[in-house]
């Protein structure tokens, strides 16, 4: 009777381990976020991307254009969190666009692309048409039109066990874009990057 005991032991164990493998291998999947085909291909216009792999990342594309005699934009970005926690077993995150993602595209895109934990990125673009002699501009003043401001942060994301964080985009992604391009690019924990475009165009009468 022993030898029967130790089979239905075993046939009784077997589903569990396999619920078990089913369930590591769903987190691994969702640890990835991918672009890829024609996704985006030829569009025009204002694009804008958030792509993120792992936990707790923050994005944002921020976009301000005026037109007028006495136009002005401005854009104040505070990207900040606290409290937030995360399980200490390994993340393998990976962000990728590849194939021909945005292949002849046009226009402004801002595209913002992190992998892995507690990651804060953010694209602005500020425009302003304004009447000719109205308005005089300098870096200090382009500088202003768009300010962001990432912190705020604990120590989340630290001590997480070891794994892999991967951002990219392929050779044949992106190709023959023309116009504003913005691409923010994280791969770690607790990074912090930020593309800020202020233009004045003085307009003819």
């Amino acid at each position: 009777m022993k030898p029967l005991h130790g089979v239905l032991l075993l046939l009784a164990t077997a589903p569990s381990a396999t619920r078990a493998d089913d369930y590591s291998g769903m987190l691994a999947y969702l640890d990835v976020a991918r672009i890829d085909g024609h996704a985006l291909a030829g569009a025009n216009g204002a694009i804008a991307v958030n792509q993120a792999a792992g936990d707790l990342n923050v994005q944002a594309n921020l976009r301000g254009i005026a037109k007028g005699d006495r136009a002005d934009v401005a854009i104040n970005a505070r990207q900040l969190q606290q409290g937030n926690g995360v399980l200490s077993g390994p993340l393998r995150a990976t962000a990728y666009i590849g194939g021909d993602a945005l292949a002849g595209a046009s226009g402004i895109a801002s595209i913002n692309q992190a992998s892995g934990i507690a990651n804060t990125t953010l694209n602005v673009v500020s425009a302003t048409l304004a009447r000719q002699g109205i308005r005089e501009t300098d870096d200090t003043a382009l500088a202003a039109e768009g300010s962001a401001l990432a912190g705020g942060r604990d120590d989340t994301g630290r001590g997480v066990a070891t794994g892999t964080r991967s951002a990219g985009v392929a050779s044949t992604a992106l190709r023959g874009f023309d116009g504003v391009l913005q691409l923010n690019q994280i791969a770690g924990n607790g990074n912090d990057t930020a593309n800020v475009l202020g233009l004045v165009v003085q307009d003819r009468p």
